[in-house]
């Protein structure tokens, strides 16, 4: 086979554009989903012009701070150092769609993330901790806990899930358990995305109503709905008697998503001594051609129809 005609310079970089845009869409696709108003309500007051430009900015400061997470990615990579996430709140507060953002256009091999089911049969027998402790980072790792060990502190304490001494042996154990994790050398992080009463109610009630979103409500959801109280007052004994100098609970107002999105990342970023990495330059190499070398067409009842 004979070369490859030359490309036209303009098309290359339009096509280089257009993949660009593409994952820009992702994206927006994201947002679109989280953006469905219920029929028959305002959207606030603020217009469609004036909900245009509050998008327009929010776009531009969340891929401004997601490529600084990239600078961070590669700086982690490079010092070898150890990071753990963690966020909690309560149900709908956002925690999933902050993660997202977090972690969109970063490398799975370095930044991931656990979200652990209820423990089965044999968990409940361990060490509290033990199934958490598998999950932490090594060196040159970012690890983001959705929900956590406070899983204990939070639904299992409300719902009756835990006995009062475990609950209490949780509170003694959770501290040193943290600052152990420090002392050996993790980055530890604590976010809790705060709702209010009136922003659930709206949220829980989108995901009824959303054919796309009805997977995400449970029947332990709904009945925490029913015990806002009790969840509030066992937050409040979180914040307080799991605030520790070697790894505070730092508190995201969520009741705005974009809002708490950005300032969760602004944040995240903020606590690291980062630096851009110096990488070589990368030089694309020739694709070898041999003369006797062609491609075999793939048989026809192996295509997926292309009805699109």
């Amino acid at each position: 086979m004979g070369a490859l005609p030359p490309i036209d310079h303009e098309q290359l970089i339009a096509r280089i554009r257009r993949d660009m845009l593409d994952s820009w869409d992702e994206e927006i696709e994201m947002d679109v989903e989280d953006y469905h108003p219920l029929p028959g309500l305002p959207d606030g007051g603020a217009g469609e012009s004036g909900e245009r430009e509050y998008r327009k900015n929010y776009f531009q400061q969340l891929f401004r701070l997601q490529a600084e997470l990239v600078k961070l990615q590669d700086w982690v990579a490079a010092t070898r150092e150890k990071v753990v996430i963690v966020f909690e709140g309560r149900d709908a507060a956002g925690k999933g769609g902050a993660i997202k953002r977090i972690t969109q256009k970063l490398n799975p091999r370095v930044c991931r993330v656990v979200a652990l089911p209820a423990p089965n049969d044999r968990e409940r027998t361990q060490w509290y901790f033990q199934r958490y402790v598998s999950h932490l980072p090594a060196g040159g790792e970012i690890v983001l806990f959705d929900r956590s060990w406070y899983n204990r502190a939070g639904v299992e304490h409300v719902m009756g899930f835990c006995s009062d001494e475990e609950f209490e042996e949780f509170y003694r154990s959770v501290p040193e358990f943290e600052r152990m994790l420090v002392r050996s050398g993790i980055k530890l992080l604590k976010y809790w995305f705060s709702i209010t009463d009136e922003e659930q109610h709206l949220r829980f009630l989108g995901r009824i109503h959303d054919p796309l979103k009805q997977w995400k409500l449970s029947p332990m959801d709904l009945e925490s709905r029913r015990r806002w109280e009790d969840y509030t007052k066992a937050k409040e004994v979180m914040l307080e008697r799991s605030h520790i100098p070697e790894a505070p609970w730092w508190v995201v107002q969520a009741v705005d998503k974009k809002r708490a999105r950005l300032n969760c990342m602004d944040h995240l970023l903020k606590q690291f001594p980062y630096a851009e990495v110096p990488k070589p330059s990368v030089v694309l190499p020739e694709r070898e051609r041999h003369e006797h070398y062609s491609r075999q067409a793939v048989p026809a009842q192996m295509l997926v129809p292309e009805i699109y």
